[in-house]
């Protein structure tokens, strides 16, 4: 039987856009499905009383320097040469979260999640203004204001905070989250453990 992946997923992390850069091996040498679940880093931190490593470490700057030494030891070892801190960083995700949903009511989840990631953290754009948001997507071949309206839609915004009040319910303190099975991993650190999981 194969086994599956859960990636607990928001375009906030940029950490979220390695790991999505990262997984292609691991599921080409496992053998196994990904499914990604949209949830809201922000409503995930406030759930746990968690705080993003900017905000917790700002007063140690060992600590920061060290996260930034291990994420350049990621992008080298996964060959990622797109990558780029967002200019807008920290953004608000909330609308893009809310389309994430509209896109998998429409089977579109996956050509979408490469499209907003790459808006986001290769070139930049600001994915928190509705605006940019709607241009980016049209360019992607979406109909950026219609997604836009459905993000307003009581089931979108329900389903949203369900997928995320599901996932700390269940563990869940930060993102990139991972489920196989009963069994969760945080950071992108850990693949070497969600492949152990699935052998």
């Amino acid at each position: 039987m194969t086994k599956t992946i859960e990636f607990i997923f928001d375009f906030a992390s940029p950490n979220a856009y390695l790991v999505h850069h990262a997984l292609p091996d691991l599921i080409a040498r496992t053998g196994a499905s990904l499914v990604y679940t949209p949830c809201l880093l922000g409503g995930i931190f406030r759930a746990t009383n968690n705080k993003a490593p900017m905000v917790q470490f700002a007063d140690i700057p060992a600590k920061m320097a060290y996260e930034r030494l291990e994420m350049m030891r990621f992008i080298a070892a996964h060959n990622i040469t797109k990558f780029q801190m967002n200019p807008y960083f920290p953004i608000n995700t909330l609308l893009i979260m809310r389309a994430a949903i509209v896109a998998e009511q429409d089977g579109m989840l996956d050509r979408y999640i490469d499209a907003v990631l790459s808006d986001m953290w290769e070139v930049g754009r600001n994915m928190g203004d509705p605006e940019v948001v709607a241009a980016a997507l049209n360019e992607h071949g979406f109909d950026g204001v219609k997604m836009i309206e459905r993000t307003q839609d009581q089931s979108v915004k329900d389903r949203l905070t369900t997928n995320t009040e599901q996932a700390v319910a269940r563990g869940a303190f930060g993102i990139p989250t991972f489920f196989v099975g009963d069994q969760m991993f945080f950071g992108k650190e850990r693949l070497d453990q969600v492949a152990a999981a699935l052998a």
